[in-house]
């Protein structure tokens, strides 16, 4: 999954917008993704939308398959029109409410 993301980091950086950042940082959070520094310094040290999409596509790629695979289900359920742009498949109906920690 981590693949994943950085297949599409190019097409997510340039397609994704503040509020959808906004969202994914807070679902990454509430499923224990991201703590909240890292939440806050990819908000703070980022001065453009897509530098905050490009550090937080980076950040969780780097955390491995299960942390990129929660961000793709909470990508699916937050914005369907760019997953499907993406060309992302989960391979089942994604949960991101139900994902284990």
């Amino acid at each position: 999954m981590a693949d994943e993301l950085n297949r599409i980091r190019v097409k997510f950086v340039d397609s994704a917008n503040k509020e959808l950042i906004k969202e994914l940082l807070d679902g990454l959070l509430e499923v224990g993704v991201l703590n909240d520094g890292q939440k806050d310094s990819i908000l703070e040290e980022n001065p453009s939308t897509k530098d905050k999409a490009r550090a937080l596509i980076d950040r969780v790629r780097k955390k491995g398959d299960d942390a990129s695979r929660k961000m793709i289900a909470l990508l699916q359920s937050r914005d369907q029109t760019l997953y499907d742009s993406l060309g992302l498949s989960s391979g089942k109906p994604a949960q991101p409410g139900h994902a284990t920690l």
